[in-house]
Formats: structure tokens, sequence, C-alpha cells
């Protein structure tokens, strides 16, 4: 059949969105998105150069959460060229083979902040279960290879997105939802069967990001019991304190992300404006966010020279 008479249209670019409704005020939307990207980037980037220079913080504790502010700059900057090209500059087309990438990228930053925050629930886990054995349990050594581990995971993992989605035909409507791609939502684009998309994705949500909150979860059941046994209201309180930063962390990640997921895959009645809202929150918060709250809680007390909040 000739390429005139085929029906099937074959999109060689995509088009991204803004906020529905919106469009009028898109100049206006892009500073506070300006400004988040500003303050994650040099939040992150600071909280790696403090660690890197102060011999003090070359412990397992800050070691994960240097690799946290990494894989909050991947995140970062896996999203900004395709979001403020769509706010400030209205430029709204990206091709297949750059979708690709990017939505490779973005899932792969993703699960990968995923396993980080097991080990670091694993790091607290240790330092108040067993404390006297946590430097011979968690050398640096150790916790390098670690975090290597879950990193490569959540690369292998994601590494079969852009290859399963290559070998569809695009032949529905172009329009993506978000200003950026997403597997989940550039599968439905497709002129074919998506089943094994559609099997495949949801597998490794639930084999990675599923099974990362479970251990999470039953890390802090573990954590809370030992800390109940505390004689010492004192010294309960101290432990719980150590806790707070990752459990801030862990809520700002996977509360927006386990709800972008749902609504993804079961909800095709939910609004359109808040499936984007919950997509910016589940990747602009978390590089926002985890910078103040480690720095504040962890950090200051440590490297007060470095800020303006030692006491």
């Amino acid at each position: 059949m000739s390429a005139v008479n085929d029906t099937r249209f074959i999109s060689a670019v995509l088009l991204l969105s803004g906020i529905p409704g919106q469009e009028d005020g898109h100049l206006w939307i892009s500073i506070p998105f300006c400004l988040v990207y500003v303050i994650s980037i040099v939040g992150n980037s600071v909280i790696l150069f403090i660690i890197k220079t102060d011999p003090s913080l070359h412990e397992p504790m800050y070691i994960f959460l240097s690799m946290l502010a990494v894989t909050d700059l991947g995140l970062s900057l896996s999203t900004i060229p395709t979001i403020l090209g769509v706010y400030l500059f209205k430029y709204r087309e990206i091709s297949l083979d750059a979708c690709f990438a990017q939505l490779f990228f973005i899932h792969a930053f993703q699960f990968a902040e995923s396993s980080i925050l097991l080990l670091m629930a694993f790091d607290r886990f240790v330092a108040i279960r067993d404390p006297l054995r946590y430097t011979s349990t968690l050398t640096l050594p150790r916790t390098a290879m670690m975090g290597l581990v879950f990193v490569i995971r959540g690369v292998a993992v994601v590494f079969p997105f852009p290859f399963l989605l290559k070998r569809f035909r695009y032949c529905r409507a172009n329009v993506l939802s978000h200003s950026y791609c997403l597997h989940q939502e550039v599968m439905r684009l497709a002129c074919a069967d998506i089943t094994v998309n559609n099997i495949y994705g949801l597998s490794v949500t639930l084999l990675t990001v599923g099974l990362d909150s479970l251990f999470i979860f039953l890390s802090y059941v573990m954590i809370f019991k030992t800390v109940l046994s505390i004689a010492s209201h004192v010294e309960c309180l101290r432990a719980l304190n150590t806790c707070f930063s990752h459990l801030c962390a862990v809520l700002l990640f996977y509360t927006p992300e386990i709800g972008l997921t749902v609504i993804h895959r079961f909800e095709k009645n939910s609004s359109p404006l808040l499936q984007v809202l919950l997509g910016y929150i589940s990747l602009l918060v978390p590089p926002l966010m985890n910078p103040v709250v480690y720095s504040v809680k962890k950090l200051c007390d440590k490297v007060g020279k470095y800020t303006c909040c030692r006491r």
C-alpha cells in the first residue's frame, strides 16, 4: 500500500502541554518553575560540596545523602529543557527519540531515588537497632557498593522502555498531557496492542517502588519497636529525631508518585488538572525540599561554618 493511501498516520513529533486552561498565563507560571529549578540545583549542589569538602561527613549516612542529591539533580536536569520550553518559549514539539530518551532518564532517576530512600531507611535501622555494630556493618566500601547495585537496578529495569515504545507506530492524537514524557502516557498513543508495555511497566513499578516502599515501612516498624523499648524518654526522642528528615523525604517522594501511578493505570476519568499537578509535584517537590529538610536537620550543627544556622 502506498504512503498516500495508508490511513495510519505516523507522527514524527509529539506535542507537550502545560497546565490545562492556563495557556495565556504560561509566562507568569514559568517564574515559579524557574525559581524551583534554581533552588533545587543550587541546594543539591551545595549539599554535595559540603559533604565532599568536610571529612567529618564521610560516613554512610551522608554518603547516602550525597547519592540522593545526585539523583535529585538528575531528575531536575531531565525535565528542565521541555518544561521551560513550553512555558517560556511556547515550544511544544519533541521528537519521538528525544521523548524516549527523556522518559528513560526520568524513570531511571525516580527508581534510583526510591532505592536510595530504602538504603537510607536501612542505615537508620542499623544505627538504632544495633548501634555498636553500625560502623562495622556499614563500611564505606560496602555503602558505595550497595548504592551502585541499586542504581544499576533502576537503570536496568527502565532500559527496555524506549525499545518497547520504539517498535510501535503512533497514529493517535500526538498531544501529551504533560510538559515532559512518561512511559505510561506515550504508550497510549500507539496504534497497537500495548498489553506487554502495560504489564511490564506495572510490574517494574511494583517490583521497585512498591517493594522499596514496603521494605521502608517494615524497617520503620522495627525502628519504632526498638525505640519504644528504650527506657529513657530523652534517648527515645533523640532516636526518633534522627529519622525525621528521612520520613519527610519518603512522604515527599512516595505520596505523589503512588497517587500518579494509580491515576494513570486505573482511573481513566480522573481530572486532567489533577494528573498534571501530581506530575509536577512528584518531579519538582522532592528535589526542592530534600536539601531544605536535610540541610536543616542533619548538616547545620556539623557544618555551621558553611551556613548561617550555627548555634
